[in-house]
């Protein structure tokens, strides 16, 4: 990180396990913040060791969400490490957590307690309900927020059981919102001088991406539901085969699909059943057999080619694989690749998302070893090495 980076100089405490608050973590991190992490020594972040797959043994998860972190080993479940996290928060400009909601208060560290330490620190609370109502004291994980905010019900094919993306979306959608949150906070302190608590509940976080799914039903009592790989009414626009291959299109607007019906040598556009949107979308399964029958009978490069030339919005289902061949995605440096010394290799990530064109973020380190900052960060702290070597003995850290 340089000088530029936009958090350069602020610090973040982050306490959070897994996905959700350590997601916000890497995201402040990415853009310059300084992250310590905060780890119990006999019970580390699960996410060490998770993942389907791993090299040699090792997490391939761990040196992303954990990148540009540095790990400190401390109990907070004693008073002694109670006490050092207090003189942490007193150098520290956010603290992110992911615990159920009344752990902090239960190790007396509830955010009055800690703002009468640091009063201009925020405090990013990330939970799967939130801090109030009838529900907050409940666990709460990505898949169960995803369920109760409306979004599994509409995942998966409609003569089917709900099903899910590959991937934790509202972890991350949650440690996003957390991130913003955060932002917004330090930005409101250097009006008032004050930090504040940050409230980021993994269903509400859910239920912001779900566009107009509430007042359909309440205002016109229409309940979506599963639909597989189309939108209803909006044709075509939808995942065809090729020979080698899928392809998404989306050609759904009139002056799209009259270009795309010249691409494809037909003249659809001139007929009634597909001359308009809601023709189309009326239409829309004899639509979409018709256009799968048309790639079909091509590879994916060629229809792919054709709908370029023609100006037609289309690309590839990719896989791992396919995007790191991407010739995009290697001139956005969208994948980076990291040396991480316990893997041995370098690590192929995603990059930093957004891009600045003048303080851009960065990476520098992926996930750090347990406790490999802990002796700096106490010293720091004022702790001399007889000090820190009690504290070991004595399992604190």
């Amino acid at each position: 990180m340089t000088a530029s980076s936009p958090l350069q100089g602020v610090r973040v405490i982050e306490l959070g396990q897994l996905i959700a608050g350590p997601f916000c973590g890497q995201l402040l991190g990415d853009f310059g913040a300084e992250v310590i992490k905060v780890e119990a020594p006999d019970r580390p972040d699960p996410a060490r060791d998770w993942g389907a797959a791993k090299r040699d043994g090792h997490s391939l998860f761990w040196p992303i969400i954990a990148r540009n972190k540095q790990s400190l080993t401390l109990n907070l479940r004693v008073a002694r490490g109670q006490d050092l996290l207090r003189k942490l928060v007193a150098t520290a400009d956010v603290l992110v957590e992911n615990f159920r909601p009344g752990t902090l208060e239960k190790w007396g560290l509830a955010p009055a307690q800690l703002h009468e330490i640091n009063p201009r620190l925020v405090i990013a609370r990330v939970s799967g309900y939130g801090q109030t109502g009838p529900e907050a004291s409940k666990p709460g994980y990505a898949s169960v927020g995803e369920a109760k905010a409306g979004l599994r019900h509409l995942i998966g094919e409609p003569d089917r059981p709900p099903a899910r993306a590959g991937v934790s979306l509202g972890d991350t959608m949650t440690g996003t919102f957390a991130a913003l949150g955060v932002m917004m906070a330090l930005f409101a302190r250097e009006k008032t001088g004050r930090g504040q608590v940050v409230d980021a509940a993994i269903y509400e976080s859910v239920l912001a991406f779900m566009e107009s799914l509430i007042p359909e039903y309440a205002l016109a009592g229409h309940v979506r539901n599963r639909t597989g790989g189309i939108l209803p009414k909006i044709a075509p626009s939808g995942v065809y085969p090729c020979t080698d291959g899928m392809v998404i299109i989306g050609a759904n607007q009139d002056t799209l699909f009259s270009r795309f019906c010249d691409m494809m040598g037909v003249n659809w556009a001139d007929d009634p059943r597909f001359a308009t949107h809601n023709a189309r979308g009326e239409n829309q399964a004899e639509l979409d057999h018709m256009i799968a029958r048309w790639t079909g009978e091509r590879t994916l490069s060629e229809v792919l080619a054709a709908c370029e030339a023609a100006a037609v919005p289309s690309g590839p289902v990719n896989t791992g694989r396919e995007l790191l061949e991407d010739a995009q995605v290697r001139a956005r440096q969208a994948i980076i690749r990291l040396f991480d010394p316990v893997i041995g290799r370098e690590v192929p990530m995603q990059g930093v998302v957004p891009k600045l064109s003048d303080t851009p973020g960065g990476v520098h380190s992926t996930g750090p070893e347990l406790g490999a900052h802990t002796l700096p960060i106490l010293r720091s702290l004022g702790c001399s090495d007889l000090t820190i070597e009690d504290l070991r003995h004595d399992g604190v850290i």
